[in-house]
């Protein structure tokens, strides 16, 4: 994938979709640094698998919905590895509630990671893509922030936000050789499934066409190839990877 010694940061890369990215990219050659908030046990475990590969990885404790944070690791990276290359924004939340129920607590907090958090980091980003005349921009978003969901309106209008973000970005930044992709998937084996009830779990795979579910390694396939040059000249797409749930 010609990722040799590209530079990568990965929001929410210590568990699920976050972690399987930063492991194929780490694979690919590229170093990469992982950002976390909680889980540092299992970030810190996910840089080991990147060194003991051959490649440098970092832990960075962050809060996303901080741009001050957001900037600092930016900046962190930057000054140990002299480039960034990659930026892949993974980290969100979900705090469901039907409309009529939910709170501003509840509305503000899943913005504030899933929306704001990818503003954060894409604009720290991309001033140093700017300057570089180089980069790559891969939000991870939903299947339901294109078609909506019952119970999720802030999930779901964050991750459609994320979207026209991405897609605002594509434009602004295409004359500076950085591409903006999104990747939209279904349901993914992560640990958020497990507070999904079984029967809403049942109704989602019905909806697919090949009867399964995504795994992280899937998705995380998806990412490593807008990551690299194979997809330099794709920019400002959406691409669901659901195993055919929303067509």
């Amino acid at each position: 994938m010609g990722l040799a010694g590209k530079v990568a940061i990965v929001t929410g890369g210590s568990l699920g979709i976050g972690q399987s990215v930063a492991l194929e990219l780490a694979r690919e050659g590229a170093n990469v640094a992982v950002n976390y908030r909680r889980h540092d046990k299992e970030a810190n475990a996910v840089v080991g698998e990147i060194d003991s590969m051959g490649q440098q990885g970092m832990a960075v404790q962050a809060d996303v919905s901080s741009y001050a944070d957001a900037q600092k690791m930016v900046d962190t990276v930057v000054e140990k590895f002299g480039r960034l290359d990659i930026l892949v924004c993974n980290a969100g939340i979900t705090w469901d509630g039907v409309i009529w129920k939910m709170t501003e607590a509840q509305w503000d907090a899943v913005i504030g990671v899933n929306l704001k958090g990818y503003f954060n980091y894409n604009r720290a980003a991309a001033k140093v893509f700017k300057d570089q005349k180089s980069g790559k921009i891969v939000n991870v978003s939903s299947i339901n922030g294109m078609r909506g969901k019952f119970g999720q309106s802030n999930y779901a209008a964050s991750k459609g936000g994320e979207i026209a973000l991405s897609k605002s970005l594509a434009k602004e930044l295409g004359k500076f050789n950085v591409n903006v992709n999104v990747v939209a998937p279904g349901m993914v084996l992560t640990d958020m499934m497990a507070t999904i009830p079984p029967e809403f779990q049942q109704t989602a795979l019905d909806e697919t066409v090949v009867g399964r579910f995504a795994t992280p390694e899937d998705v995380a396939n998806l990412i490593l190839f807008l990551c690299s040059d194979v997809s330099r000249h794709l920019t400002g797409e959406v691409i669901k990877i659901d195993g055919g749930q929303y067509i």
